[in-house]
C-alpha cells in the first residue's frame, strides 16, 4: 500500500498518532491501541491534517478528553506496517476518505 504522510501530533514523545493518505482513496490512521483491535484513539488535532475538502468517513466518538475513538480495518500487511513508525502502544487502521460538501451559507460581503 502506498502511503503519503499528512501529519502527526498528540503526544510529547515524538512518535505520535499519524495520518496518511493512500493511493486507493482512503486514510490510514495510526493511533493509540484500545481494547478493540479495530478501534484506535486519536487526538482531535489529527483531523486537521486531512486533505483539502475531505474528512475521515468513519464514525467517531468523542471521549471527552480531547480525543476520538475511531474504528476501521486493521492494517496487517507487514510491508505497510514496516513503513510506519509506531510505538508499542500504537496500531494502524484504514478508514474511508469522504468528500466534504458545503451545505452552509456564507456571510454577505
Amino acid at each position: 500500500m502506498w502511503l503519503k504522510f499528512l501529519g502527526k501530533g498528540g503526544s510529547g514523545d515524538g512518535e505520535c498518532p499519524t495520518l496518511y493518505a493512500t493511493e486507493i482513496g482512503t486514510y490510514v490512521v495510526v493511533g493509540w491501541k484500545t481494547e478493540t483491535r479495530e478501534t484506535v484513539e486519536i487526538p482531535h488535532l489529527l483531523l486537521g491534517f486531512t486533505e483539502p475538502e475531505t474528512f475521515i468517513g468513519a464514525t467517531m466518538s468523542d471521549t471527552g478528553r480531547g480525543t476520538f475513538l475511531v474504528s476501521g480495518r486493521p492494517i496487517t500487511d507487514r510491508e505497510t506496517v514496516d513503513r510506519m513508525r509506531m510505538e508499542p502502544h500504537e496500531t494502524a487502521i484504514e478508514v474511508p476518505k469522504a468528500e466534504r460538501t458545503f451545505h452552509g451559507v456564507t456571510a454577505a460581503a
